[in-house]
């Protein structure tokens, strides 16, 4: 889950030789979105929802831009509209999955098909053949050729979408995806992801190259959430001792963050880079612990890391969160996570403050990196909005609908 995402796909995109062209569906869901009330909580108002919301209106404008140019007729999603049309990868088609729930969560219904039919087609991607399963990085958009590497952040990140999927759905589909996120928690638990290189810690990918923050923290977020739903306390456990590796190795007292990742033989390198969404996912991981565990303690350790975030990864000058401490460009993907860290940070304690940086970070996206005549956003561009790369990611406008979906609750 880096820029670097052709590595993720080596193994199994050599097998991609299938070419189709996807074609549209007959129906985008439309802009309707039903009432939802107003909500207070310590005489802080927190909903607004209003179907008016500039940032509704571009999440479903973001969608059918989806719907349009990357969507295909077996309900998978192409990496991109011109590179790579013939391949789908894990992760692009879960954030969609993600940010379709997130749609249906503030009301509209009419994304709950394009959401199921992707989470069947992922079906594709699973390892049948391993007793402990796992998904694939890649395969073709007909679902074929799925094979090589798995990644660990793919799965977890897998599973914490297929959850908020579960909240939003009814009856058989909901238990099927409860039983598929506890599938991506058992593939983690029991694949050897989890070592004692560098004191324990989940390495990327079954390359087994390096254990990044980003990977642990999306599974510390998984096993949370199932020890909600289920109150197996396996899950906590391993929670715990998620949590505690990654606070122990990950992170920098002098900033406050958390570094990317440590590799290398015997006592591990550890590289000190420091990257938005790495630092928006452990947001969200102690938000959770704090809720889930009721240790109000990383209520204040999610708040402090938010801080931080807006300390160090934040350019004061653009109003927009960077891609990382070493790395002078924006994306929407990875650095509007910061926005969903942001959004999640008022949702606990109500402070507008979160939610300016949330709303100044996704405008810029709107204003730099916004195809005004199609509405798809752009993958890259340098702080001052320059050197544009103009390859259209679905990942990118799945986290653009996702996050912009969210503001709209609020803004």
């Amino acid at each position: 889950m880096r820029t670097n995402q052709s590595k993720k796909a080596l193994a199994a995109f050599a097998m991609l030789t299938f070419c189709l062209a996807a074609c549209k569906k007959d129906h985008a869901p439309t802009a309707a979105k039903t009432a939802v009330e107003e909500t207070t909580t310590a005489g802080k108002k927190l909903k607004t929802q209003s179907t008016s919301s500039a940032y509704y209106i571009k999440a479903h404008e973001t969608h059918n831009f989806v719907y349009g140019n990357l969507l295909t007729t077996y309900n998978s999603y192409k990496v991109n509209t011109t590179t790579q049309t013939t391949t789908a990868y894990e992760w692009y088609n879960i954030s969609q999955i993600y940010a379709d729930a997130e749609m249906v969560k503030i009301g509209n219904s009419a994304y709950l098909p394009y959401m199921n039919n992707t989470y069947t087609w992922m079906n594709n991607m699973w390892n049948g053949a391993s007793p402990t399963g796992g998904y694939f990085a890649a395969a073709n958009v007909n679902g074929t050729g799925a094979a090589g590497d798995k990644y660990t952040d793919d799965n977890a990140l897998t599973g914490v979408a297929y959850l908020d999927a579960y909240d939003v759905t009814t009856g058989t589909t909901k238990t099927n995806y409860l039983n598929s996120a506890k599938a991506c928690a058992n593939w983690l638990m029991n694949s050897g992801q989890w070592d004692a290189t560098y004191g324990g810690g989940f390495w990327w990918n079954t390359i087994k190259e390096s254990k990044p923050t980003q990977t642990n923290g999306l599974a510390l977020q998984l096993f949370l959430r199932l020890y909600q739903i289920t109150g197996q306390t396996f899950y906590k456990d391993w929670a715990n001792s998620v949590k505690d590796w990654l606070i122990n190795n990950m992170r920098d007292a002098t900033t406050g963050l958390y570094i990317w990742k440590i590799d290398g033989p015997g006592a591990g390198t550890k590289h000190t880079e420091k990257f938005t969404y790495d630092n928006a996912i452990m947001v969200e991981a102690f938000l959770l612990y704090a809720q889930i565990i009721a240790d109000n303690t990383f209520v204040t350790k999610a708040q402090n890391l938010g801080v931080s975030m807006n300390t160090t990864l934040w350019n004061s000058t653009y109003h927009v969160y960077i891609f990382n401490t070493t790395d002078g460009r924006i994306n929407p993907a990875w650095c509007v996570w910061g926005s969903q860290a942001m959004i999640k940070l008022y949702q606990r304690d109500g402070n507008t403050a979160w939610l300016d940086y949330a709303q100044q970070n996704i405008d810029y996206m709107n204003t730099k990196l916004r195809n005004t005549t199609n509405l798809g956003y752009y993958h890259f561009c340098n702080f001052d909005g320059s050197n544009v790369e103009t390859r259209q990611e679905g990942v990118d406008q799945a986290w653009m609908q996702r996050t912009q979906g969210m503001l709209s609750d609020y803004r």
